[in-house]
């Protein structure tokens, strides 16, 4: 099962709807254009196996081009518009792309490109210039039918990169003719929004997140697939995504936590003017919620909320329902898909509750790799063959997983263990809080101290009197021993809208210094 089959059989119903201009891209024109896009690819030499990049904002033509790509038995790498060229320049590389198409919006980034990519087919949308040729021109002029030789492809997204270089994760790319049955399809999600988050043709999918990411490409995929219509936000704004809610009747819908803080902060006669009635499934990820963000997002939209825990390497996936949740406050669920085993250091078995390097099993354990990082596929598997995503956590005796943080960001002060993320939900609930990192710097007595570099809400208000009243605030919340010694103050923090705190950045800052 994949887009390209509903194009007949619902016409002219809408698959895309962009929010903020209101352009419709029909499922029947989802169809054609990825036929198009497959002809053009085709004509260029284009075979599969082989590799294609693109890089644009939340666009109308971002899913027929992902489509064509696709059902060219391409690898397909969207590139995050937010990366400096110099980077968007090694991942085009690193994947070995022989196409790349961006858009106007981001022409200035792409012309800073164009001589280092001497050899790659560049294509643009909305617009033309003397290295970049117009792609819906070059469509145009393509047959709408599929090609001869349809097989699938499959996404190849690249890490966020918070340690190192990106790497893109790898899986093979089938060969077989398409169309697939829909237990054999790879393109999206659609087993899971079908059968975890009742999802049918009949679904209308709020987007409120970048669709680079991977999990806005692979849901929005999945719902598609079924012949659902997807309603994207060119870019996230509280009060626009309730009124999406409202306006397109929305009944299903995915976020991730700073998403849910924004509302929560929002003024309260914005988040009580629309109604959400239609709304049935809102599902979250990226990174782990706060438990009290989690229960005031529950008591506002009732138990429609659903949590997740997965990586772009689908090595595992964990899921919970509100009623799950609530009984077991701050996990992200239980494995869907193979047993999850918590290891130590040394990589053995440790006990129910006590805290280690998070490893799944099962069937879509071990079927990643790291594109041209050997080392790094070989890191990340266990002596057991299990594989992991590099976050550290725990099980309760109902095989219920927590989080506590990523490995690297661990803080050890005085040879005791101490987690940031505790100490960044507690910040983040103050009031005169937007943003919030923690992370450990040097100390010479104790090995490292505890920092938080804060995001206020009026940036007017930073300083000492209010580094004093968060510092307060937290002891009042929080052991002392994960409380910050200082807090620094930004006026933004770099998070990338997906929910992912670029906290490496921030923390090589102090260590250099």
């Amino acid at each position: 099962m994949h887009p390209g089959i509903n194009g007949p059989k619902y016409k002219d119903k809408p698959a895309v709807i962009m929010a903020g201009s209101g352009d419709v891209i029909t499922h029947q024109e989802l169809n054609e254009l990825s036929n198009q896009g497959a002809q053009l690819f085709r004509s260029l030499g284009l075979k599969p196996g082989d590799s294609l990049a693109f890089m644009m904002e939340n666009h109308k033509l971002f899913f027929p081009i992902a489509f064509a790509a696709y059902r060219s038995g391409l690898k397909y790498t969207a590139i995050s518009w937010r990366l400096q060229a110099s980077e968007v320049e090694y991942i085009i590389k690193d994947c070995g792309a022989k196409v790349f198409i961006t858009s106007k919006f981001l022409e200035e980034s792409a012309q800073s490109l164009a001589n280092s990519l001497e050899g790659v087919h560049k294509y643009m949308l909305d617009g033309i210039t003397d290295d970049f040729k117009s792609y819906e021109k070059e469509i145009d002029n393509m047959l709408k039918t599929p090609i001869e030789d349809e097989c699938q492809g499959a996404a190849m997204l690249y890490s966020s990169g918070t340690t190192g270089k990106p790497k893109g994760v790898s899986r093979e790319v089938n060969l077989s003719p398409l169309p697939y049955k829909a237990d054999e399809d790879d393109l999206g999600l659609t087993r899971v929004v079908q059968g975890l988050y009742s999802a049918d043709e009949d679904s209308i999918y709020l987007s409120p997140a970048p669709l680079y990411h991977s999990a806005p490409m692979g849901f929005n995929t999945g719902f598609l697939a079924l012949g659902a219509t997807s309603i994207i936000l060119e870019k996230f704004d509280p009060e626009a995504a309730l009124a999406a809610i409202e306006k397109y009747k929305i009944t299903h819908s995915q976020w991730v936590p700073t998403m849910f803080i924004r509302f929560l902060k929002s003024d309260h006669e914005i988040i009580n003017k629309y109604d959400l009635s239609s709304h049935r499934i809102a599902i979250h990820a990226a990174a782990p919620c706060p438990v009290e963000v989690k229960e005031k997002m529950i008591d506002w939209w009732g138990p429609i909320i659903h949590e997740y825990y997965a990586g772009t390497e689908f090595n595992g996936f964990v899921a919970c329902n509100s009623e799950q949740w609530l009984s077991h406050k701050g996990t992200v669920g239980q494995s869907l898909l193979g047993p999850i085993h918590i290891l130590d250091d040394d990589q053995n078995e440790v006990p129910i509750g006590d805290e280690g390097t998070i490893y799944f099993e099962g069937p879509t354990a071990n079927g990643f790799s790291y594109h041209n990082d050997k080392e790094k596929t070989k890191g990340a598997t266990s002596k057991q063959g299990y594989t992991t995503l590099g976050d550290i956590g725990y099980l309760d005796e109902e095989a219920f997983l927590y989080l506590t943080d990523r490995k690297a960001f661990m803080i050890i002060s005085g040879g005791v263990n101490i987690y940031p993320k505790e100490t960044e939900d507690t910040l983040i609930m103050h009031p005169k809080v937007a943003d919030v990192a923690v992370f450990g710097v040097p100390n010479e007595e104790m090995g490292e101290e505890v920092k938080a570099v804060v995001q206020p809400e009026d940036t007017s208000l930073a300083g000492d009197d209010l580094e004093a009243e968060l510092m307060a605030y937290c002891r009042e919340h929080i052991s002392h021993v994960k409380c910050p010694k200082s807090i620094d103050f930004r006026e933004e923090l770099p998070r990338h809208p997906t929910g992912k705190l670029y906290k490496r950045l921030l923390k090589d800052e102090y260590w250099k210094s």
